[in-house]
């Protein structure tokens, strides 16, 4: 998962090649074909996309965002900042594993073993507290394929955990009838690991080159030996333009701003991998981790991916489309043409198509400072974020971090067995439900709240109370969530006054979700409704309208 900051400013400077589909490097496809069909390369072709229906109907899943850089609980990007002297990971690194001019982060791979990694476990506790769908992480940025890759030979069956990470995710999922996704966010190793190039510039190992250059020649006699270190690192190229300064990636994450172009062979073999992984596993959910699409605009792969992933999915499932394919920071172009992530955040009105916001109750990669001051979202937290998005037409996917060994810890668990508790009784208000005229009342609903490139705007529905109240509707019922138990027993919803032009017909009942029937009023100033002396649950009500 990128933290990059991106403004919408990439796509002016580069519209004009996306609109004559013009790109400097362009992938072969001798070695994977692209599957042929309804869908071309090219925006016009992909703007016949239409996300099924499935999709707008199981709003809430969980993602295992997992992998080698787990192993020493550094946190997100870990393999960057292993490179980056002086940094918390770097240093911590070097105390617990050694300097990575010798134990790099290919060496962090031979010892990740996930010996306590459990899928079918995992994923079943996962639908139990009320998951409808299930991705798994296929590649980070440090570029190791979790599954058994053809392509790349840094991959999770070869060494690690010698086990095939994203085939046993997928058995799990599909054991318990979930939606089973992959992320894959390889595309930016060609950048993301020029850290991997430095040297130290201090100490008594200054000048001596980190392990990012070494080549197949350089394994003899070690654990790697046959392995080609430059087929994880990719850093076979020059740097780019101000890569000294570790921030600099940010201003170049879509290429652009002096970014080295990265070489048809690395498109290529991206190109390959993800058109492997998609053969063989058959995903329903694939999420990249890019400014609308891998490589883009600088190559064709994404575009070639796309097209490849519709038309296969058309062609498993007898001509008819189930596949779903998000991308981030899109045009209204591109929101035709490709399912809208929002990182960590949500637009502040109602969305025409159904889009995916994705959070995290930790860090992206497992951190253990988060777990030690006791910094995880709670379960409350999740479930406001969870129903603001769910009535903006939206579906929540929620991280929860894995750490190195294959578990998760109690603290996660017991937040996760919280938003089960809050489910059990709740959730017809989110699954299967489709907004309303209007998503909600109170201060935060009534005022502006945009979105900071690809998101990062949740906070401000954390920290949400009772005020706020969001709307979806089934058929004939309208719900009415309030993010927050109020300290009065009543409850007074302004938009369902009796005069109120949103809602004219009249209301016959109204119950409170893990209760039953409660008694109410409409006045011109809205709909009063008696709450019980006690609360239902620990997080907050939810009133089932029918007219």
């Amino acid at each position: 998962m990128n933290k990059i900051l991106i403004t919408a400013s990439v796509f002016l400077l580069t519209v004009g090649s996306v609109l004559a589909q013009d790109f400097p490097v362009k992938v072969s496809e001798q070695n994977e074909k692209m599957m042929q069909g309804k869908f071309e390369p090219t925006w016009e072709s992909l703007k016949q996309y239409e996300a099924p229906e499935w999709f707008r109907n199981v709003k809430f899943g969980i993602w295992a965002h997992w992998g080698p850089q787990c192993v020493e609980g550094t946190g997100d990007w870990m393999a960057r900042f292993m490179y980056d002297e002086g940094s918390y990971p770097y240093n911590y690194h070097v105390k617990n594993y050694g300097h990575p001019s010798e134990f790099g982060f290919k060496d962090i791979i031979h010892i990740w073993k996930a010996e306590k990694w459990d899928p079918e476990k995992l994923v079943t506790f996962y639908k139990e507290i009320g998951a409808q769908y299930f991705f798994a992480m296929g590649n980070h940025h440090d570029n190791m394929d979790l599954w058994d890759s053809k392509y790349q030979p840094w991959n999770s069956v070869n060494m690690g955990p010698k086990r095939d990470i994203i085939g046993e995710w997928a058995k799990a999922a599909r054991k318990n009838k979930l939606p089973f996704g992959v992320s894959i966010h390889a595309a930016h190793a060609w950048l993301w690991y020029e850290t991997a190039q430095r040297a130290d510039k201090k100490g008594d190992k200054a000048g001596i080159p980190y392990d990012g250059n070494l080549t197949k020649e350089d394994g003899k006699g070690k654990w790697w030996e046959g392995y080609d270190p430059q087929d994880l690192y990719a850093q076979n190229h020059p740097l780019s333009k101000g890569s000294e300064n570790t921030g600099t990636i940010h201003s170049q994450w879509g290429w652009e701003n002096g970014a080295t172009m990265p070489s048809e062979k690395y498109c290529t073999n991206f190109y390959e991998r993800t058109v492997q992984m998609i053969n063989q596993y058959n995903p329903d959910l694939l999420y990249f981790d890019d400014t609308t699409l891998p490589l883009y605009p600088v190559s064709d792969a994404g575009m070639k991916i796309a097209a490849h992933y519709y038309n296969h999915s058309m062609a498993t499932h007898k001509g008819k489309m189930e596949a779903v394919l998000f991308g981030k920071i899109l045009t209204d172009e591109q929101k035709d043409a490709l399912t809208w992530d929002v990182e960590k955040g949500a637009p502040d009105k109602i969305q025409e198509k159904p889009w995916q916001s994705c959070s995290c109750i930790g860090g992206w990669h497992y951190t253990t400072s988060i777990y030690e001051h006791n910094s995880y979202k709670s379960a409350a937290s999740v479930i406001k974020l969870l129903i603001d998005i769910v009535s903006k037409n939206g579906n929540l996917l929620l991280s929860v971090p894995v750490r190195g060994d294959g578990t998760i810890d109690e603290k996660e668990i017991a937040i996760l067995k919280g938003i089960g508790e809050w489910m059990k009784d709740n959730k017809e208000c989110i699954v299967n439900t489709r907004p309303w005229k209007i998503f909600g009342e109170g201060p935060i609903a009534e005022s502006s709240n945009p979105l900071n490139a690809q998101g990062f705007n949740e906070g401000k529905n954390e920290r949400a109370t009772a005020e706020e109240i969001r709307f979806t509707q089934n058929k004939k019922t309208l719900y009415a969530s309030l993010l927050a138990w109020p300290e009065a027993r009543k409850v007074t919803i302004k938009s369902l006054s009796e005069n109120s032009n949103l809602y004219p017909e009249t209301i016959k009942k109204v119950e409170l979700l893990g209760y039953g029937k409660v008694p109410f009023t409409r006045t011109n100033v809205g709909l009063v409704i008696e709450l019980p002396e006690k609360n239902v649950n620990k997080i907050s009500p939810v009133f089932k309208i029918t007219r």
